[in-house]
């Protein structure tokens, strides 16, 4: 099983910039697909930004232009760069990878706040 932990979460203000880094147990070039979700406050999980396989990149609309997803395979880290930050942005953000048998692995997840 794939182990996933999260790091970098925290509390910023409207405007700020935050880094999360997820570090994964096995080799990222593994996945088909990786990538980052949230989870807003009373609704469901959604798409952040992801890798496809291995490096074409994909950004939901509300992260286009101010979230960056990059990679570090030889550390087998992801990362998620979040700028121009708002309340919007308030979240639970999980990073997940898909096995080549259709099964998603999530990390615990890390908490986002944005305030006005």
């Amino acid at each position: 099983q794939v182990h996933l932990v999260e790091s970098g979460g925290g509390l910023v203000q409207t405007g700020e910039s935050l880094s999360l880094s997820c570090t994964v147990s096995q080799s990222l070039v593994n996945f088909p697909a990786m990538g980052w979700y949230r989870q807003p406050p009373g609704k469901q999980r959604e798409l952040v930004a992801q890798f496809l396989n291995v490096d074409r990149m994909e950004y939901a609309d509300a992260a286009k232009g101010r979230f960056t997803i990059s990679r570090d395979n030889a550390k087998n880290v992801m990362n998620l760069t979040m700028n121009s930050l708002t309340p919007e942005d308030t979240a639970i953000y999980y990073c997940g990878c898909l096995n080549h048998e259709g099964h998603w692995d999530w990390g615990q997840g890390t908490q986002v706040t944005v305030s006005s």
